[in-house]
């Protein structure tokens, strides 16, 4: 499969572990701050979501976010960028799981 140009739209489900949830609130609010701030996102505000399962699928709270890559290289980039890793190391125990969809606009 061919890397897309351009940007890459991305929705991220975080799943935090109970008790977790201010802390990585916090990490959160710095996520796209950090991608912007070494040039690996575009300049569209990132969207961020907390919820819950309906399903009563465990006890984790659930947090969404959106946001865009630069272009298709730039998550690779991130994981050798201090300034995201500040970022992504801590979000790690606080986590019971997470998915990375890399979204394609269906056409219209």
């Amino acid at each position: 499969m061919e890397k897309p140009k351009g940007p890459v739209p991305m929705l991220v489900m975080y799943r935090v572990k109970p008790g977790n949830e201010k802390g990585f609130e916090g990490l959160l609010k710095k996520h796209w701050p950090a991608l912007r701030s070494v040039d690996l996102a575009t300049d569209k505000p990132a969207r961020m979501y907390r919820g819950h399962s309906k399903r009563g699928h465990g006890p984790e709270s659930v947090y969404v976010e959106t946001f865009e890559w630069k272009d298709a290289s730039a998550a690779e980039v991130a994981h050798q960028t201090p300034e995201v890793m500040a970022v992504w190391e801590p979000m790690g125990p606080m986590l019971a799981g997470m998915d990375l969809i890399a979204l394609e606009e269906l056409p219209k």
